[in-house]
């Protein structure tokens, strides 16, 4: 071995042990974080106080018409549950059918909490995961959760904490990444304009999806354009947010990271990518202002590791990728305890929107804005304690029973 070899190693050994992002150990600063995380995951979220006697799921079924999917749940005695599928349930209907559906029959709801944790080694499971295990999970938990809102005539919010937000504030989330400067801004505007939300969130970085072209990249400076005339354009009373889905790489990141500082922006989504969680830590202890991530996580681990080191201001579980709302609270508890924000992705149409601020409802530690699209969906549905209006930047939350949405029983008849 050479004396530089030694040397490197020496020194690699030594920054490892002085590094307290990877000093782990019981007893250390990070190891008790780690520590009171576990505990946190071990505490159930549904509250059983509200059901006495069991509740066996006796159906569970996936229904489809022409594109839309839902899901219906029924329980030996009678009660029901329906949840609307996210749109990759076109693509993932045979995990649904194949590895979940066998599972949740003849199961107490009740122990939703126990069944969400079993489901992940079921018949080997975890070979598939993330999104594609989580996605058609999500769909299930939605509709057993409408069930038993239904049947204790609570909101789905009472049933997975106390309601500390009646009213949710929403953010304008906006694409149009591969756009012109100019034609992004008038498209930005028209999608501010249209509701009467105090927040937006806008697209940086080169175009990753959604294209056949392989060195797609977007329009050449787009974000060194846009970052300030965003600013400029709606002021500094508008809370303004950065998303790149991971489209640098650390000193880009940091780069453009200083930009956002600049131009006062409220956080940095997803400077790299998701699950490369040192790098995040990375930029995160680069700049100043907060990194979020976890949209596309699908593991306790990630954001485990990622609250304990300090790699994120900002969590971002996504409910339906994540697999489900008992799954996101977890989540939100362990970010609450180390003083961290909980935003939660909203992903999929028909009703996320409705999923979404049922579940922000709930978490002590929700941001100030969270996601929002717009109300345009084909779902059928009637809601009696909600005009689902954004209203002075905030879209108040059902408190009927379930997620409080009464699907229109023909629309459904025909999936």
């Amino acid at each position: 071995m050479t004396a530089n070899r030694r040397r490197f190693i020496s020194t690699a050994l030594s920054g490892a042990v002085a590094s307290p992002a990877l000093d782990a150990a019981p007893g250390s600063p990070v190891g008790e974080r780690y520590r009171k995380l576990d505990e946190i995951l071990k505490q159930p979220v549904l509250r059983k106080q509200f059901f006495r006697a069991p509740v066996i799921i006796e159906t569970l079924e996936l229904l489809r018409f022409e594109g839309s999917y839902l899901c219906r749940v029924r329980s030996r005695d009678g009660a029901e549950g329906i949840s609307v599928a996210h749109s990759g349930m076109s693509t993932l209907f045979p995990i649904f059918l194949r590895n979940l559906q066998p599972f949740f029959l003849g199961k107490d709801a009740r122990e939703l909490d126990l069944i969400l944790e079993k489901v992940y080694v079921f018949g080997f499971n975890f070979r598939y995961n993330g999104i594609a295990l989580g996605l058609p999970l999500a769909t299930i938990e939605f509709a057993i959760l409408d069930m038993l809102g239904r049947m204790a005539n609570k909101p789905v919010g009472q049933l997975i904490g106390e309601i500390h937000s009646p009213n949710v504030g929403v953010y304008m989330a906006t694409e149009w990444r591969e756009k012109p400067v100019e034609e992004s801004l008038r498209l930005i505007q028209g999608a501010v304009a249209e509701y009467d939300v105090h927040a937006l969130k806008i697209k940086i970085g080169g175009l990753m999806f959604m294209t056949t072209d392989m060195y797609a990249a977007g329009p050449p400076e787009r974000t060194e354009k846009i970052v300030p005339l965003v600013r400029k354009t709606f002021g500094d009373e508008l809370a303004i947010y950065a998303d790149s889905n991971g489209f640098y790489s650390v000193p880009e990141a940091i780069r453009v990271g200083k930009l956002l500082e600049e131009n006062k922006f409220a956080y940095f989504e997803e400077p790299v990518m998701f699950d490369h969680i040192e790098e995040i830590k990375q930029v995160a202890d680069a700049l100043k202002i907060p990194i979020a991530n976890g949209e596309q996580d699908n593991s306790f681990y990630g954001f485990r590791w990622l609250i304990a080191n300090d790699g994120i201001e900002v969590v971002q579980p996504d409910n339906y990728y994540f697999g489900g709302l008992i799954r996101s609270m977890k989540v939100a508890r362990m970010a609450a305890a180390f003083g961290k924000t909980i935003v939660p992705h909203m992903s999929g149409g028909g009703l996320g929107f409705l999923y979404n601020i049922q579940f922000v409802s709930a978490v002590p530690n929700a941001g100030a804005h969270h996601e929002f699209k717009s109300f345009k969906t084909n779902v059928r549905f009637e809601c009696k304690t909600s005009p689902l209006k954004v209203a002075v930047g905030k879209i108040q939350v059902p408190t009927g029973p379930g997620f409080g949405a009464d699907f229109d029983p023909d629309w459904v008849r025909k999936h």
